[in-house]
């Protein structure tokens, strides 16, 4: 009876995983070796800012849930080892930025890897994704880049005008 009741907790947990995944812009997997609880209850009130999930989850659940959401992550060198789980809701890049900021600071833990959409990415790729600007910085790099021909074009017609003025004077 005991067995036929932890299959049913690992088919939930798989179930609970799955939809994590299917809900998760992107996914950053890291080997949390070394880290105090102190260290882990700062970096979880962390990522609860930015609406990142922190979870640690067994690689084979991890696994069995990519499969169920459609992602093939048998040939996923992350899974395994001790692995913990960021789960990107709202930003792509903010559990990578997080972790890289992190790992920077308290000089432990690795980035392992992680998905994005449906793809499976590098620890290289995981850092590339931490080092590009958020969205509201490229929002306004953009709304930057736009204002400046109107900007110069305003400051130009300014300049005509001034002259006109002192011609006529």
């Amino acid at each position: 009876m005991a067995n036929i009741q932890n299959i049913e907790r690992k088919a939930e947990q798989v179930s609970v995983v799955s939809e994590k995944i299917k809900k998760a812009q992107s996914i950053v997997v890291f080997d949390y070796r070394g880290i105090t609880v102190a260290e882990d209850t700062e970096l979880r009130a962390e990522m609860r800012k930015a609406n990142v999930e922190y979870a640690v989850i067994k690689n084979h659940i991890m696994e069995r849930a990519c499969e169920a959401a459609g992602i093939d992550a048998k040939s996923a060198p992350f899974l395994k080892g001790p692995s913990a789980f960021a789960f990107g809701y709202e930003d792509v890049a903010a559990p990578a930025r997080i972790l890289k900021g992190f790992i920077k600071k308290a000089k432990k833990c690795e980035l392992k890897g992680g998905i994005v959409e449906t793809s499976l990415i590098s620890a290289a790729q995981v850092e590339a994704i931490a080092d590009m600007p958020s969205r509201e910085v490229l929002i306004a790099r953009m709304l930057g880049s736009m204002m400046s021909p109107i900007s110069k074009f305003a400051i130009a017609l300014n300049e005509i005008a001034k002259k006109q003025d002192g011609a006529q004077a």
